[in-house]
């Protein structure tokens, strides 16, 4: 009877998977922007559509993908997922929703190693650097207006800025903030007997750093590329702007893996592509380390997503709802919106070098503050502009 059921079960789990599969595909590959648009085509597809989850069970999943580390939207992808079909179902809807991503971002460094140097291409990428740091202040504009509401944020927030602008590393002030934020739960009127979950994982990134640091066998540009961003993902919160302040200071100046104009530029780069917007890290992988940094770069920022997904599904509800867990979350909000000013000061410095980029510039914000006109529409925009001085100009 048992072999009988569970001979009647493969069927129907294989047709999950390959919904699944369908489902996060295409979603993958036709979602840009920020990680609100690819969470609203999921309600779309998942709620309204294919009424896999009630529209409240859907709103409870988003709520809890806000209190651990790794990109939303691919952390609701997992959610669902594993929903649907389990364990594999979970590798499933991940792995679908992050590939055409990997595939577009790759094919993109590959033609930017080749020609980015070259005048015309940074033609193009004269009229995308205004235009990204419009994205980004438009995001710090958001996350201040949505994180910025205590007494306690505003501290937090102040003493990161300090911090930050000091010259001290991205992952301390993170730490720091959250910390923070957990010692003020008794001041913010929370429980303190709701697991403090979120504090687990910030210890785990730093010993990662050290590490890093080992045996020889641990200096191939793959392994480094890996472990880095695998430390790096376990610490990311929300979407891909509050990467770059996490990664900046290494890339740049640590590592010397980039310029800073090469790096922003892999911002730009990761706004055009569908699917999550951190394959941007796909886009820093290839041009450091080939197609075996962009694999191993892209594994070690989503594999604490699918780490953290696997092992505490079950109990997202229960962080949604943890008080101590939302006490830290705020913390490391703050802290994030103090790292995003200090590298917009940065960008600003590359991005505006005279009159034509200051006006790109202001365009950039109108078009975003005015018209909600979504990141992907605004640089191909500045491609197009690019293109346009390029053959014209």
């Amino acid at each position: 009877m048992l072999r009988f059921a569970n001979s009647r079960m493969q069927p129907e789990q294989k047709a999950k998977l390959k919904d699944l599969i369908r489902v996060f595909l295409q979603i993958g590959a036709t979602s840009f922007g920020s990680p609100t648009a690819h969470i609203a085509m999921m309600e779309t597809e998942i709620v309204r559509k294919r009424q896999w989850l009630t529209g409240e069970h859907f709103l409870e999943l988003v709520a809890a993908t806000h209190l651990v580390p790794g990109p939303n939207a691919t952390e609701l992808a997992l959610h669902i997922g594993y929903l649907q079909a389990g364990f594999l179902g979970l590798l499933a809807a991940g792995a679908s929703f992050i590939l055409p991503s990997f595939i577009a971002s790759s094919m993109l460094a590959w033609v930017y190693a080749r020609y980015g140097a070259l005048p015309q291409a940074d033609a193009i990428f004269y009229a995308l650097n205004p235009l990204v740091l419009a994205i980004v202040i438009n995001t710090l504009w958001n996350l201040g207006k949505s994180c910025l509401k205590t007494w306690q944020t505003w501290l937090i927030f102040g003493l990161a800025l300090a911090g930050s602008l000091l010259g001290v590393s991205e992952l301390i002030v993170l730490f720091g903030a959250g910390l923070l934020g957990y010692i003020l739960v008794d001041l913010l009127k929370c429980s303190p007997k709701a697991p403090a979950l979120m504090l687990v994982f910030f210890p785990f990134p730093l010993l990662l750093r050290v590490f890093q640091q080992g045996p020889d066998w641990l200096q191939s540009r793959a392994v480094q590329l890996f472990l880095y961003f695998l430390r790096t993902g376990a610490v990311l919160f929300g979407s891909a702007l509050v990467l770059f302040p996490l990664i900046r200071d290494d890339i740049v100046n640590r590592f010397g893996w980039m310029t800073q104009q090469q790096l922003i530029d892999a911002i730009a780069v990761g706004q055009m592509t569908p699917g999550p917007v951190t394959s941007a890290v796909t886009f820093i992988g290839y041009f450091v380390g080939g197609l075996p940094g962009a694999f191993t770069a892209t594994l070690g920022v989503f594999l604490p997503s699918f780490i953290i997904v696997a092992a505490m599904g079950p109990l997202m509800k229960k962080v949604a709802d943890s008080k101590a867990a939302k006490a830290v979350l705020e913390g490391v909000n703050a802290g994030v919106v103090a790292l995003i000013i200090s590298i917009a000061v940065t960008m600003a410095k590359n991005a505006i070098v005279d009159v034509w980029t200051g006006l790109l510039l202001a365009a950039g914000l109108a078009a975003l503050l005015l018209l909600k006109l979504t990141p992907y529409w605004l640089v191909l925009t500045g491609f197009l502009v690019g293109i346009a001085k390029v053959l014209f100009f």
